[in-house]
């Protein structure tokens, strides 16, 4: 029961972490609903983006800089999820 509990919620941890890129694409004021989601998503996804931008910088290619980290968290949440269920 714990077990399926954990994996559904790392499920559901992958899902605000894909939102949160694609919200980040979007400029919404805070009023407005989808911007009230994306400062949700961005108090539960941030932390840890934070960590790994301190570990790994950003990649510079010509102008502009690649952040890899919520690639980074994505692989490591999808393989927990692998491990654990």
């Amino acid at each position: 029961m714990i077990l399926r509990i954990v994996c559904f919620a790392l499920q559901l941890y992958v899902l605000a972490v894909v939102a949160r890129i694609v919200l980040s694409w979007i400029r919404v004021p805070s009023d407005h609903a989808v911007g009230r989601i994306s400062s949700l998503l961005s108090v539960i996804v941030d932390p840890p983006l934070r960590v790994i931008r301190g570990v790994i910088p950003d990649i510079p290619i010509g102008p502009a800089r690649l952040d890899l980290s919520p690639m980074i968290l994505l692989l490591a949440v999808i393989l927990a999820q692998r491990v654990i269920c």
